[in-house]
């Protein structure tokens, strides 16, 4: 089994020359130069490679147990959860007025790459303390931030959330957890599933964020608060005293991320566990999209991070796998001289290539939404919002080809569990599932992104995509320009269809959302190459011959192999309306 490698040379590229962060230098009090950042990756790829990739096979086979009411994690994950806490990696990106570093959060972004690629299962702890710490520093009061935020910023406190029911799924308006008011306090009762690492022995307190109805709230997600409901309650100097009424019922028995301890959690089975109102009384949707939208550029992350693991692997067999003759039947070859291997390789790193760029100019993105101010804020909040469900939802979807695909290369060996490459797609899987499926995620593209705003932000993106093709349409890759030039028309025509079919039924119209999200997914994964492969001919980063080489490859490649895709989703765009409409139930009887 091939072991991890942070990409920092990839990662820099990408942050560099693709998502170009010198567009925040004029926003930050201090400038992070190119030293400090290779710095920080540096020691960021050590603590993945060295201390949390070695304990990933090891947690997927011994997984999470629950003994005497306690999640006992996998072996060795209390020791790096430590190490990862200790060296102030939670706390990159958080206000320093509670012990934040204040820096930037696409850093905080590519730390997490080496993270989850390392170790999707310990990953997701740090990942909902990121999105519990986001909805507490926004809509909490200054009591409650003073009391959490300096403890979860250190790691030593962990973070989670708690949205989903049994009898509710995704549907948040039937949710039915209980909060009863009791003095300056709530009294929560009811049962939350799902709930990614609910308990542990990794830190000294687990911060639950609970969504939970007052008493004559209204109906619908317009009746849901959020509340803190911490494991054990504070005593009066902060520090976490006497045990809340919570408690774990099971850890569920999952496909993949074994050692991510996802459980049943119950609130108040006794007198009701505590709970302290954050923000606004029926406001907690607000507040919970907060954190929820943290997390869907995360799991998007994942899905780039799974697939570098995977990809990696798989090359690394590759080239030390022999099997059958080289193209002048000479000596035996090994697998990676054989064209169809090559084909499966490139269709790999070419996507995960474009997943980066994107992952990283979203990054960057939502970096300006916060720092910046007047009509550069009011842009970048926009652009942020469409490329949070295309982020999650594209990116998710080529994590499950990519993962299949390193199976493939490796052939039966790589169905063999021992191989360790199957961990990879079974890990991967979840995915397009949690955080929002990514039909919801193409539904919210298609609803409250490019509906409400009847097209204007995605127009303007639409603008920017067009504006650069021209800049480079002389260029000596103006062959693959007219290529993507091609899908951007497509793109054009699409987003008109969706706003006709939004318009005349809202209902009818998301059936086209699917294919719209993975249309725009293939339109700026091509766009963005483009932009890397003009940064490698301007020469404007510190690239060799062989790693520009390995750039106009994976763009050519792109173009040429996956772009095509496309058509097909804008051809179920122009020609589908009238299908959905015709389908009922009755469709599928045999």
């Amino acid at each position: 089994m091939s072991e991890y490698q942070y990409p920092i040379n990839d990662i820099l590229f990408s942050l560099l020359c693709v998502a170009h962060i010198e567009r925040l230098t004029p926003y930050l009090e201090d400038e992070v130069d190119s030293d400090l950042l290779d710095a920080i990756l540096g020691e960021a790829g050590k603590l993945s490679e060295q201390v949390i990739a070695p304990i990933n096979a090891s947690g997927d086979k011994d997984g999470s147990r629950v003994e005497q009411g306690d999640v006992i994690e996998a072996k060795g994950f209390k020791e790096a959860f430590k190490a990862y806490s200790e060296g102030g990696w939670i706390g990159l990106s958080g206000d320093p007025k509670y012990g934040g570093q204040g820096l930037p959060s696409y850093i905080a972004t590519a730390v997490n790459e080496g993270v989850q690629a390392a170790n999707l299962s310990f990953s997701l702890c740090p990942l909902l303390s990121l999105g519990a710490i986001e909805a507490i520093s926004l809509h909490a009061s200054d009591e409650l931030k003073n009391l959490y935020l300096p403890k979860m910023l250190a790691g030593e406190w962990a973070g989670t959330m708690n949205l989903t029911e049994s009898a509710a799924g995704s549907d948040l308006a039937a949710i039915s957890c209980k909060a009863m008011p009791d003095g300056d306090v709530f009294r929560i009762k009811g049962q939350k599933i799902f709930i990614t690492w609910g308990d542990h022995q990794m830190s000294d307190n687990i911060i639950h964020l609970v969504l939970a109805r007052l008493p004559n709230a209204p109906e619908g997600v317009k009746g849901i608060s959020l509340f803190i409901v911490p494991k054990f309650i504070l005593n009066e100097q902060g520090e976490p005293s006497e045990r809340n009424d919570v408690q774990v019922v099971s850890v569920e028995h999952k496909m993949g991320i074994h050692a991510s301890p996802t459980c049943v959690m119950s609130f108040g089975d006794k007198e009701g566990a505590v709970g302290y109102l954050v923000g606004r009384e029926n406001e907690g949707i607000k507040a919970m999209f907060t954190m929820m939208n943290n997390a869907r550029q995360g799991v998007g992350l994942q899905g780039l991070a799974i697939s570098e693991r995977a990809y990696q692997q798989a090359l690394g067999y590759a080239k030390e796998r022999k099997q059958g003759m080289n193209a002048s039947r000479t000596e035996r070859a090994a697998i990676i001289e054989h064209p169809d291997v090559l084909r499966m390789l490139m269709t790999m790193k070419s996507q995960i290539d474009a997943m980066r760029s994107l992952v990283y100019v979203a990054a960057v993105e939502n970096d300006l939404s916060h720092l910046s101010t007047g009509e550069q804020q009011k842009q970048s909040i926009a652009r942020t919002a469409l490329y949070t469900p295309i982020v999650k939802g594209w990116i998710t979807e080529q994590a499950q080809e990519i993962t299949s695909l390193a199976i493939q290369v490796h052939g039966g060996m790589g169905f063999i569990e021992e191989t360790g490459v199957a961990q990879h797609a079974r890990d991967a899987r979840i995915l397009p599932i949690y955080e929002g499926t990514n039909g919801i995620q193409a539904i919210d593209l298609i609803g409250r992104k490019l509906h409400s705003d009847k097209g204007e932000a995605m127009t303007s993106l639409l603008a920017e995509i067009e504006g650069e093709l021209v800049q480079w349409q002389e260029s000596t890759f103006s062959s693959q320009v007219e290529k993507v030039r091609v899908v951007l028309v497509q793109a054009q025509k699409a987003t008109q269809y969706c706003l006709l079919a939004m318009e005349k039924n809202p209902i009818l119209g998301t059936g086209l959302a699917y294919s719209y999200m993975m249309l725009m997914g293939y339109l700026i994964g091509a766009w963005l190459q483009l932009r890397a492969l003009d940064a490698c001919h301007r020469g404007q980063c510190k690239l060799d011959e062989t790693q520009k080489r390995s750039w106009e490859h994976s763009v050519a490649f792109y173009c040429d192999h996956l772009l095509s895709r496309s058509s097909s989703h804008f051809l179920s765009i122009e020609h589908g309306q009238s299908s959905v409409e015709e389908l009922d139930e009755n469709s599928f009887i045999r």
